[in-house]
């Protein structure tokens, strides 16, 4: 707990800061599925008195580095005073265990997969990021690179503004597309009752990712499932769009979440007394809406589906109220990223992965 709760005193005067739950801590670093193949290890730096000054944990996904035939550990839970002697150290009993594995690459801030936080804040400190999104000081950034730490690669968010709807442009690209291969939307509530259709969905999830998106490391079953149980019920018709071929087959998605990140301020990192109220009033505001995935079967990309989808969220959006939206993390080499060139939108946050030889 005391590695839990650092954050919560080291950010406390900070506006922009997300608290995740405690109880949501707990569980990714001791119980998550993903747990069963990786291997993790936590460290806490402490000063003369006692006190917690840093913490960080090192994470080995074997499946990540097959996949992708290296040999890196990865950090996250990363968080420091403005020290660098403490930084340094941290960074330095990773490298040891690391080591020790048989590790050659540090690279980092990930998660044990590609769904947790990840990304080391560069820009868009003024802002408060969705509830899945790392925010850190300016300085972590000094920290690292003066450690010796180098990018891997950038991922870059907006902010659009929903009230004008649909580009009247993307919205003729859209229905074009929709006509032309007899696309249709899914009934959300009732695909979340059919097992089989939601395996399709993630199994969809996985072909639409791997071998496109930057580290990304292709779910197993064990996760599928306990993503199925987490995720699934929270995803609603009101703000998601999931796209069916002619056939009815799963062939594109976008799936987005009213903003919780004002009511996990709140909460401050816990769900009692008051945490749950602030969180499940939250899910019934849609003023601000996170756009937290979105992909496309192999065989669908380049087809101009993502149009369709995010024409679907877009007419949604307006119909519940929603005035602003964030976009998830999309890699700056991704040419995806330019569909938002047909919407009114600003730059809202770029993170970092930095990656860095083992001495």
């Amino acid at each position: 707990m005391r590695f839990i709760k650092f954050p919560d005193e080291l950010y406390r005067n900070c506006p922009q800061y997300v608290p995740a739950l405690h109880s949501d801590q707990v569980k990714s670093l001791t119980k998550v599925s993903t747990l069963s193949y990786c291997k993790s290890r936590l460290w806490l730096a402490l000063d003369g008195d006692g006190k917690v000054v840093g913490r960080i944990c090192a994470a080995i996904n074997p499946r990540y580095n097959e996949l992708y035939n290296v040999r890196r550990v990865r950090f996250g839970w990363f968080d420091v005073i403005d020290d660098y002697e403490v930084a340094k150290l941290l960074f330095g009993a990773a490298e040891a265990w690391a080591k020790e594995q048989g590790m050659t690459e540090i690279h980092g801030p990930l998660y044990y997969n590609t769904l947790g936080k990840q990304g080391m804040l560069v820009e868009g400190f003024e802002n408060i990021p969705p509830f899945n999104c790392i925010y850190n000081f300016a300085y972590y950034n000094r920290l690292v690179e003066q450690y010796g730490f180098e990018k891997e690669c950038d991922w870059l968010q907006y902010e659009m503004v929903a009230t004008p709807g649909v580009p009247a442009k993307a919205r003729r690209v859209s229905e074009l597309v929709q006509q032309r291969y007899n696309l249709q939307f899914a009934d959300i509530d009732a695909l979340k009752k059919d097992h089989a259709k939601v395996r399709e969905f993630f199994d969809v999830y996985n072909r639409s990712f791997y071998g496109r998106v930057h580290n990304f490391i292709p779910f197993t079953d064990e996760e599928i499932e306990e993503e199925i149980k987490e995720v699934m019920p929270f995803i609603s018709d009101k703000t998601s769009s999931i796209v069916l071929d002619e056939n009815g087959n799963v062939a594109a998605f976008g799936i987005a979440f009213p903003s919780i990140s004002k009511a996990l301020q709140k909460a401050k990192g816990r769900l009692f007394p008051f945490g749950w109220f602030h969180i499940l009033r939250a899910k019934h505001d849609y003023e601000v809406c996170d756009l937290m995935l979105n992909g496309a079967a192999p065989e669908w990309q380049g087809k101009g589906i993502s149009a369709v989808y995010y024409r679907d969220i877009a007419d949604k959006a307006l119909k519940v109220g929603a005035r602003r939206g964030i976009s998830n993390p999309q890699i700056e080499s991704n040419t995806a990223v330019n569909i938002w060139n047909d919407y009114e939108r600003e730059p809202y946050m770029r993170r970092r992965c930095y990656i860095k030889k083992i001495d």
